[in-house]
């Protein structure tokens, strides 16, 4: 066979993720609520009985492939089933990115507004939701996040309960350098807070309304 036939159909315009299937595929949406001619950012508090229990988050959740076409689907129906809104009060902005979070998780982030007229109008799934808050865009677009680290190590091997060592990766039968038969970094990893008067913004939360802040703040520079 000449596989240079088939190349063509196989090259991606655009960002393609390799091996995106391997990781924790997610779809958010970011929701801007406009009060009195003013943007909002709608976030809510994840209740006790969840994954990552407390923190603070934008509606959404893993993609089903049985009941989701796309990552749109996914955020949609999730913000629907977190809120308790209907997808005709969703007018879907568009997608702002994608981002790949280095514990193995895929976000598909995108842009939403919300039209009710405030928070009494929500009817949130207290199962999932603790409670909802605004902030304005403004706060966002004018403030920066403080910055912090932490340091992520590959280990190729475990220590069980039992205390016997298994094996994850057999660096000798392989022949791979020996320095990886010992954990090893890959290096530092940004983590972004936003200190504000309702609660602490940060990690994927607080990467997602900056990458927004970011596309904002570059259009106003564009127009000045």
């Amino acid at each position: 066979m000449n596989y240079r036939d088939l190349f063509n159909g196989i090259i991606t315009e655009g960002c393609s993720i390799i091996g995106k299937e391997n990781y924790l595929n997610s779809a958010v949406l970011i929701p801007i609520i406009i009060l009195n001619d003013r943007e909002f950012v709608l976030f809510q508090k994840r209740s006790l009985n969840v994954r990552q229990p407390g923190e603070i988050s934008f509606p959404g959740g893993h993609f089903n492939k049985r009941v989701d076409n796309d990552f749109l689907a996914t955020a949609l129906r999730e913000t629907c089933e977190e809120l308790g809104v209907e997808k005709s009060d969703i007018d879907v902005l568009g997608k702002i990115g994608t981002l790949v979070a280095p514990m193995g998780v895929i976000v598909e982030a995108y842009l939403g507004i919300l039209n009710i007229s405030g928070l009494d109008d929500l009817e949130i799934d207290k199962a999932e939701v603790d409670n909802v808050f605004l902030i304005p865009l403004d706060y966002f677009i004018t403030t920066k996040p403080d910055q912090y680290f932490t340091r992520l190590e590959l280990h190729p091997y475990l220590i069980k309960d039992d205390g016997i060592k298994e094996e994850l990766l057999p660096v000798k039968e392989l022949g791979l350098p020996e320095k990886y038969s010992l954990p090893w970094t890959n290096g530092k990893h940004r983590v972004l807070v936003y200190r504000t008067a309702d609660e602490v913004i940060w990690g994927i939360t607080a990467e997602l309304i900056h990458e927004l802040s970011n596309k904002i703040r570059e259009i106003l520079d564009r127009k000045i």
